[in-house]
């Protein structure tokens, strides 16, 4: 069998994550970091393709990788349309859809997804993005909230909490992916908690209506929230920056970092100390929620993402949950290596290539899935 070489493109607000496998080895990794000087440059996101794109290219050539060998590239996806996870194969549909004028919030990582397909029409190599931001599996009866025009949905995590999922299923539980359950918390700058069943994840507790992050305010009371909207004399993005951004940690401790939180608490810092055990006692509580939808019956919970590295956090989490299932302990961010898994899965033949045609055809997109009565299927493997 011939090999499979494989690009893979994380690109993120400040830096390029790129790497290469030959089928699932792993023979090159490169973090492009820029600088603020490079990035004041530009205006928007979209402006930024050519400078991106060039500085891919630029990294591979210096180490001895022809984009000319390539036979295929794998992205995250940007702010793309609610989809089942796996495989959506990039084309000119999915790019006019990510680089729409009204979305004024446009994520770096669509410039993966840009340079994968420019990538495509230069070379004819499939180009596809994997488990995408947009990822929504969500059941029926947990989208319901007692505002209808406020429904619940998923966004975030989907790439690194599903791949440690299966990771788990694989090597711990030696048991297919799509007969176990997880509670999975990847808990970073942002944080989200999953439940996977069955092989889909059918609810989730967002950083925005639930624990609060290194960087995110979490769930705030209702009312509350509205009088600090009309009153505040802020404007919506301002007071949107507070929860997503400045908001947690950052909030109350003045950094994001874990490590300089635990240095307070080692300084005596109590402030700090019940700051930091709140952190954890709210991602506790949120695990247990999401137990209730399967009756208990879970097979492990997952702590990961780089705060997971945090014996601190982690030590109060597991005395607060093990009750319902043993916990692993899976840190740090496993996003290059699940891309190219992935795709290296649709070119075997193992999963299909999704369309984005014909999602966006069945009307899969953020407003119509949240309002909807049907849960997603599986897609085909």
């Amino acid at each position: 069998m011939s090999k499979e070489r494989i690009l893979v493109l994380n690109l993120g607000s400040t830096s390029s994550k790129i790497a290469v496998y030959d089928d699932a080895q792993e023979v090159f990794k490169e973090t492009i970091r820029h600088t603020q000087e490079e990035m004041a440059q530009f205006d928007d996101v979209l402006e930024q393709f050519n400078f991106r794109n060039e500085k891919v290219r630029e990294a591979l050539e210096s180490n001895g990788i022809g984009v000319d060998t390539l036979t295929a590239v794998c992205s995250r996806g940007g702010n793309i349309i609610a989809c089942p996870h796996g495989a959506i194969g990039i084309d000119q549909e999915m790019i006019d859809y990510l680089t729409r004028p009204e979305d004024t919030a446009k994520h770096a990582s669509l410039l993966g997804s840009m340079i994968a397909f420019d990538l495509k029409k230069e070379f004819g190599i499939p180009a596809c993005i994997y488990d995408a931001i947009g990822t929504d599996e969500m059941q029926a009866v947990a989208r319901v909230s007692g505002v209808p025009e406020i429904p619940r949905y998923t966004v975030g995590h989907t790439l690194n909490t599903r791949a440690m999922a299966i990771k788990c299923a694989d090597e711990v539980l030696k048991k297919p992916f799509d007969e176990c359950t997880f509670i999975v918390a990847h808990m970073g700058g942002g944080s989200s908690i999953r439940l996977y069943h069955n092989g889909v994840n059918i609810d989730c507790v967002n950083d925005d209506e639930g624990n609060f992050s290194p960087e995110r305010g979490g769930a705030v009371g209702c009312k509350d929230l509205v009088n600090y909207c009309f009153t505040s004399g802020n404007d919506a993005k301002t007071v949107m920056k507070k929860f997503h951004g400045a908001g947690g940690l950052k909030a109350h401790l003045g950094t994001t970092d874990a490590i300089e939180v635990e240095k307070m608490i080692d300084a005596g810092n109590e402030y700090a100390k019940v700051v930091y055990e709140a952190m954890a006692y709210e991602i506790a509580k949120d695990i247990a929620k999401l137990s209730a939808p399967v009756a208990g019956k879970v097979d492990r919970i997952i702590l990961t993402g780089g705060v997971a590295y945090s014996k601190f956090l982690t030590d109060i989490i597991e005395g607060m949950v093990s009750w319902i299932a043993p916990v692993e302990m899976m840190p740090g961010e496993y996003e290059m290596e699940a891309l190219a898994a992935g795709a290296l899965r649709v070119l075997r033949g193992e999963e299909k290539l999704q369309d984005f045609g014909e999602i966006k055809a069945a009307a899969v997109d953020r407003i119509r899935i949240c309002k909807g009565v049907e849960p997603y299927t599986t897609p085909a493997k």
